[in-house]
């Protein structure tokens, strides 16, 4: 292993290609990063879907760290099993520490920080949207961290929470690393484009994909939020 460099935090080839005195560890790196960015609240800065993707495309290098299986189909579908099982584990752990503080934080008094109307405002949310909220959420970087926490705060009911939080997982899970591999595969079969030589490119891509609807989202909401400030201020100005 090379010396430490902080940037490593956030590239997902730094984790796939991890070992040990020589012995490489990458699956168990790259399993435990999916379980700390799907439930605790330190992983929300850990690589997620680029990770993913790239996962995809060393498939092989993964799997064999484990054991040797000769079958591409079978390599990337393990992998993608044990990734969405990690992801699984990691919701409900979100969805736990979210249910042992919901109490305290529906009892706690309004702040500067904290509004209780937020709380309810959420509960109704995932009332209404709860599945789908934690399908999208899923593949939406940083906010996939915190809905299974915000799930357990407002008490979506657990089985619903189970339910959508193992279909999500695999979606994610499977489109993103059989995604990998065959785009991998057939870009290098019939245009000699080898994706190992545009990892930059890729994860660059894939943040500014995943992110974009969060930024849109807030976009629109921003001017929605202002607006009311300026009427209520042109009509104080019209009353003077």
């Amino acid at each position: 292993m090379s010396d430490f460099d902080w940037k490593n935090l956030i590239d997902p080839l730094f984790y796939i290609h991890f070992d040990i005195d020589g012995v490489k560890v990458g699956i168990y790196i790259v399993l435990f990063i999916v379980f700390a960015e799907t439930g605790l609240f330190a992983g929300f800065f850990l690589p997620g879907d680029s990770l993913l993707f790239l996962a995809g495309i060393y498939n092989r290098e993964l799997i064999e760290n484990i054991f040797f299986i000769g079958s591409d189909f079978l390599n990337v579908l393990l992998l993608s099993s044990f990734i969405a099982l990690a992801g699984i584990v990691g919701n409900m752990v979100g969805y736990w520490f979210g249910s042992k503080s919901g109490y305290y934080l529906y009892n706690k008094q309004d702040s500067f920080w904290f509004k209780k109307k937020y709380l309810i405002q959420s509960k109704d949310f995932f009332e209404k949207h709860g599945g789908r909220a934690i399908i999208f959420a899923r593949f939406l970087p940083i906010i996939r961290t915190f809905a299974p926490i915000v799930a357990g705060i407002v008490a979506m009911d657990k089985k619903k929470f189970m339910f959508y939080n193992i279909i999500s997982s695999f979606l994610w899970s499977f489109s993103l690393i059989f995604a990998g591999h065959y785009l991998y595969g057939f870009l290098l079969n019939n245009y000699q484009i080898d994706l190992k030589e545009h990892i930059e490119l890729i994860i660059i891509g894939l943040v500014v994909l995943t992110l974009s609807p969060v930024i849109l989202k807030f976009a629109k909401k921003l001017p929605a939020e202002i607006l009311p400030d300026h009427h209520e201020s042109e009509k104080k100005e019209d009353q003077k």
